[in-house]
């Protein structure tokens, strides 16, 4: 006598999950690379990514709702929804990290070593063109006090060098850093006053964001402040903060190679 072996059903979240997983990160990988490389304005990029990490988020619920219906029903497809589960934590492994920082760092986009009086962006027009014609807005007190509490060691940079060595220093240690000079002023005339005005991209979508270093004469030596500010967005995600600190290590090394 043969026997009729009935098997469970697969559960259709299951069999769904890894798909629509796949699509999320398809679609946020393209999203990615158009907005990388500049073939799509940066606002239409950050929507469609934005897009790409809710359908991950669908792909993870679709998953958690598989493994309630397989442990509750005995339906089939532990696999399909394990593999869901894993693609879509790809796609939102880097966007949890950042929502991470976003809670635990101030909601500022600006930030300078000096508080009180912060380096001001030049209006060349150079520099008005690389910016888009934008000139970022003087922090707000509000902004300040929270800059200081937040990022208590970022503090100017005193060399006891000349100030145009200074300012070599300065603009070797932007090269370095891969910073678009836009414009270079030395130190000299009435303020003795030098700058740096550069553009830096972020990792790993190369959003511009916008520098201006100060250079002054001090009696020991000079003095180097250096003011970083994003152009998009609410909240830096301590970006801004951690170019300043790379910057500020890197012209101390550069200093020290020319003692």
């Amino acid at each position: 006598m043969r026997h009729l072996i009935i098997e469970e059903p697969y559960s259709r979240p299951a069999k769904w999950s890894p798909a629509v997983a796949w699509f999320a990160l398809a679609a946020t990988a393209i999203a990615a690379g158009l907005v990388r490389f500049g073939w799509i304005d940066y606002q239409s990029g950050l929507v469609a990514l934005a897009a790409g990490i809710l359908v991950a988020v669908l792909a993870v619920a679709l998953a958690f709702l598989a493994f309630i219906r397989i442990w509750q029903e005995g339906r089939r497809g532990l696999g399909y929804a394990v593999r869901g589960l894993i693609v879509a934590g790809l796609v939102l492994a880097y966007p949890a990290w950042m929502a991470m920082k976003a809670a635990t760092l101030p909601p500022i986009t600006d930030v300078s070593t000096d508080t009180e009086d912060p380096p001001t962006f030049s209006r060349s027009r150079a520099a008005l063109d690389a910016r888009g014609g934008r000139v970022p807005p003087d922090p707000s007190p509000e902004v300040r006090v929270a800059q200081r509490s937040a990022y208590i060691r970022i503090a100017p940079l005193t060399l006891d060098v000349a100030p145009d060595q200074a300012f070599e220093v300065a603009r070797k240690a932007a090269e370095r850093l891969g910073w678009q000079i836009i414009e270079a002023v030395p130190p000299g005339g009435r303020m003795g006053t030098g700058r740096l005005e550069a553009v830096d991209r972020t990792f790993p979508l190369k959003l511009p964001e916008d520098v201006t270093v100060r250079i002054r004469p001090r009696v020991d030596g000079t003095r180097i402040d250096i003011r970083s500010a994003s152009r998009l967005g609410s909240h830096d995600l301590g970006t801004n903060a951690a170019r300043i600190r790379a910057f500020l290590d890197e012209t101390a090394n550069q200093a020290l190679a020319i003692d």
